[in-house]
């Protein structure tokens, strides 16, 4: 069965938070000047991560044990975002976790996104499944949007999902925008050179052919 343009665009989108995680765990990135590249991944993490709960989860409450999976996605959600937090905390040297190896925490990071991507992999063929193209197709359009204006910071213990969830987005990413400022953070804010940006949802939706340099 053919991929849907929503499993293609997420596949994408998973390739590329890895290649961002690549050189956050280099040695040197614990540098000042190499902190940029932690900075990009966890931005760009929390913000998918906030996104899908917006616009996916939605619609996978609708399939069969809608409740369970998203239920399950969410304890991902949570755990990810916790272990992104200490990943940021130990970057900029928080006391209250300075005692953890980067080893561990990048470990645990790794765990949980593998477990991610399989989540959304098998919710997008679900969901390939019961939609028809044209709205998949929306929907793919309508995830890559809420990533651009989501929440730039992982918040593990505010609402995700439902009204309550989308508004605690909503104020966060006000809250989070004020917080990169005033740290001097690096994080995404011009698309069209970001990953999510250079993705190949246009070609999917076009059929036309990907640049062989792309990405």
């Amino acid at each position: 069965m053919t991929a849907s343009t929503l499993e293609l665009a997420l596949t994408y989108e998973h390739a590329k938070i890895r290649e961002l995680a690549a050189p956050a765990q280099e040695p040197e990135s614990s540098r000042p000047d190499r902190r940029h590249e932690t900075d990009w991944f966890y931005a760009i993490a929390a913000q998918h991560l906030a996104a899908a709960e917006d616009i996916l989860l939605p619609h996978v409450r609708r399939l069969p044990d809608g409740r369970v999976l998203v239920t399950t996605y969410v304890g991902n959600a949570r755990q990810l975002e916790r272990s992104l937090r200490f990943l940021k905390a130990r970057q900029y040297g928080d006391s209250r976790v300075i005692h953890l190896h980067p080893d561990h925490v990048w470990r645990v990071v790794e765990r949980l996104l593998t477990e991610h991507e399989l989540l959304e992999a098998e919710y997008s063929r679900m969901l390939g499944q019961e939609m028809d193209s044209d709205h998949v197709s929306s929907l793919t359009e309508e995830l890559l949007s809420a990533e651009e204006v989501a929440p730039t910071r992982a918040h593990p213990f505010s609402p995700h999902t439902g009204t309550a969830g989308r508004l605690a987005h909503r104020m966060w990413r006000i809250a989070d925008n004020a917080w990169d400022s005033a740290e001097g953070r690096v994080v995404p804010t011009k698309y069209h050179v970001h990953p999510k940006r250079d993705s190949a949802l246009s070609h999917y939706l076009r059929g036309t052919p990907i640049d062989e340099d792309q990405g």
